[in-house]
C-alpha cells in the first residue's frame, strides 16, 4: 500500500481532498475550530504534494504524451483553485461572524461567490490555457443581459447587503416594516422573513424592506411600548379623568416601572378629549394583554370616578343611582339582583376608607364583613419561603372577605391599600340570609373563593427538588 502511495503521488492527492469531504461531514457544528483548522492543514499537503510532483496550477498540467495522466493532473491543478477558492472562503466567514455576526452571512456569500469567479477565471487562464480576454468579454456581455433580466432580484440582494450592513434590526427582532409587525426569524438574499404574533410567516423583499419605514421595538433595550387611548365627554373635569386613568395605570401589574407609565392628553374639542395611557412591558407576547388590561381598569376606574367613556349611542339607564347602588349594578357577582333587591342591599352598604400602604385583611384573618371596592387600587401580597411577594392587584367592582362570609375561614393572602381605596361594607349578619336565600350568588361567591385558594395555593407551594442521579462515574469523579 505504501509503495503504491509512492508511486502514484496523484492518488493521495485525491484521497486528500476525499478525506477533507469525509472530515467536513463527520465533524460536527460545534466543533467548528478544529473544521477550519483541518481543512487548512489538508490544503497546505494537499499543495506541498501537487508542487512536489512537479505540478504548478499557474502552468498547464505536463505529460501531454501521457493523456490519462496528463487529464488526471489537470483536474487536480483545477481542484487545488477550487480548493484554496473554498479555504479561503471558510476562512473569511470564520472571521466575519467573529466581527459582525449572523447578520454577515449574505456579504460572506458574496465574497465566497467573487472568490469562485477568480478561481474559476484562473483556472481557465492558467491550467487550460484559455484566452481569458475573450472569455472575460463574453462573460460580461452575459453578465448585462443578465443582470436586466434579473433586475428585480439584484435589488432585493444588494439591498438585503445594506440592510445587514446598516444593521437596522437582526434576528429575533420584534420590527415593524409598513405596518407588518412581527419577530425576524431570517434574512436571506431575496427578503426578510417575519413571524407574526398571529403565528404566520410574511415574506418581506429587501428591496421593499430597504425602502420603507421601521420600526424596531428590541432596541435600543428589551423594552416594548404598550398604549391605550380613550376619549371621553368634554365636561368632564380633566383632573378626574388623570387620577381614575393613573389609578387604572397601577392597577396593571405587568407595566414596567422604568421608564414610567405615564397618563397624558391628546386632544380635546367640543365633541369630546381623549387621553392615553402609554408604557413599556418587557416581552412582544405581553403587549395584547396588557392592552386589554388597561382598557378594563380604564373603564372601570372611570366609571367609579361618575365618568363615562364617549358613545354616540347613550344608555337609557337613570343616571340619578347613589353610589352604593350603581356599583351593585356594575359588580359581577350581585348584578343578577333584582331592582328592589338592589335597593335594600344598597341601603345597609357603609363606606369605608383605606390610606395608601393601609391593610384591609390581614393573611389568616376570618372576616365578619364583605368589602366591594369602589374606587382605587388593592394589592394582593403572599408569601413563598417566608418572603411576601405580591401576587395581583384588583380594582372597582371585585369583593374581599368572602372566605369568613361562606364558611368562617380565611385566605392566606394580606390585602392593602396601593392606592387611596373607597370601599364599601356590607355586614355577614345581613348578608348570610341574603346568600341563602340566592344560590346563584352563593354558587358564583364560592366559585370565586375556590379560585383564588387554588391559585395561591399554586403561587405559594414548594417547587419539587430535584436530586441528582448517583452512580458508580458519579462515586468516581468524587474521590477523584
Amino acid at each position: 500500500m505504501l509503495s503504491l502511495l509512492t508511486e502514484h503521488p496523484l492518488f493521495c492527492a485525491l484521497i486528500l481532498i476525499l478525506l477533507d469531504l469525509g472530515l467536513w461531514r463527520l465533524i460536527s457544528s460545534r466543533g467548528s475550530e478544529w473544521k477550519l483548522l483541518v481543512r487548512v492543514l489538508i490544503f497546505t499537503l494537499f499543495s506541498v504534494l501537487l508542487f512536489n510532483e512537479g505540478l504548478n496550477p499557474m502552468e498547464p498540467a505536463p505529460w501531454a504524451d501521457n493523456v490519462p495522466l496528463h487529464l488526471a493532473a489537470t483536474g487536480l491543478q483545477i481542484g487545488w483553485w477550487l480548493f484554496g477558492a473554498r479555504t479561503l472562503t471558510v476562512l473569511i466567514g470564520a472571521v466575519m461572524m467573529q466581527r459582525v455576526g449572523h447578520t454577515g452571512r449574505l456579504l460572506q456569500d458574496l465574497l465566497g461567490a467573487v472568490i469562485f469567479l477568480i478561481a474559476i477565471i484562473a483556472a481557465l487562464a492558467y491550467v487550460l490555457d484559455l484566452p481569458v480576454k475573450g472569455v472575460l468579454a463574453t462573460s460580461g456581455a452575459l453578465a448585462i443581459i443578465v443582470g436586466l433580466a434579473l433586475q428585480s432580484t439584484l435589488s432585493d440582494v444588494f439591498s438585503g447587503i445594506v440592510l445587514n450592513t446598516t444593521k437596522p434590526y437582526q434576528l429575533d427582532d420584534w420590527i415593524s416594516i409598513d405596518g407588518t409587525e412581527g419577530r425576524v426569524t431570517d434574512i436571506d438574499w431575496r427578503a426578510t422573513r417575519l413571524q407574526t404574533s398571529q403565528g404566520s410567516m410574511a415574506v418581506i423583499p429587501n428591496s421593499l424592506a430597504a425602502k420603507a419605514k421601521i420600526i424596531n421595538f428590541s432596541r435600543p433595550s428589551n423594552m416594548f411600548g404598550v398604549a391605550v387611548s380613550v376619549q371621553v365627554s368634554p365636561h368632564a373635569r380633566p383632573n378626574s379623568v388623570i387620577d381614575a386613568l393613573e389609578r387604572a395605570m397601577q392597577g396593571c401589574r405587568q407595566l414596567l416601572d422604568t421608564p414610567a407609565p405615564s397618563v397624558a392628553l391628546k386632544s380635546s374639542g367640543s365633541s369630546g378629549a381623549e387621553y392615553e395611557i402609554s408604557g413599556f412591558v418587557a416581552s412582544m407576547g405581553e403587549k395584547r394583554v396588557v392592552r386589554n388590561q388597561l382598557f378594563d381598569l380604564a373603564y372601570r376606574h372611570l366609571q367609579a370616578s361618575g365618568v363615562n367613556l364617549l358613545s354616540s349611542d347613550e344608555s337609557a339607564a337613570p343616571t340619578n343611582l347613589s353610589r352604593p347602588r350603581a356599583l351593585l349594578d356594575s359588580s359581577p357577582i350581585f348584578s343578577t339582583l333584582r331592582q328592589e333587591e338592589k335597593d335594600t342591599f344598597s341601603q345597609n352598604m357603609s363606606l369605608q376608607t383605606f390610606r395608601v400602604g393601609e391593610t384591609i385583611l390581614e393573611a389568616g384573618e376570618v372576616s365578619d364583613h364583605l368589602f366591594i371596592i369602589e374606587s382605587g387600587v388593592v394589592t394582593v401580597t403572599l408569601t413563598r419561603h417566608g418572603s411576601p411577594f405580591e401576587s395581583g392587584r384588583m380594582g372597582p367592582g371585585e369583593v374581599i372577605g368572602e372566605a369568613g362570609i361562606l364558611s368562617d375561614s380565611s385566605v392566606p393572602a394580606t390585602f392593602a391599600a396601593k392606592t387611596f381605596c373607597a370601599l364599601y361594607r356590607i355586614e355577614k349578619t345581613y348578608l348570610k340570609p341574603c346568600l341563602d336565600a340566592r344560590h346563584d350568588i352563593n354558587d358564583a361567591m364560592k366559585a370565586l373563593l375556590d379560585y383564588r385558594l387554588h391559585k395561591a395555593q399554586s403561587l405559594t407551594e414548594e417547587a419539587p427538588v430535584v436530586v441528582a442521579k448517583k452512580g458508580f462515574l458519579q462515586w468516581l469523579r468524587s474521590r477523584a
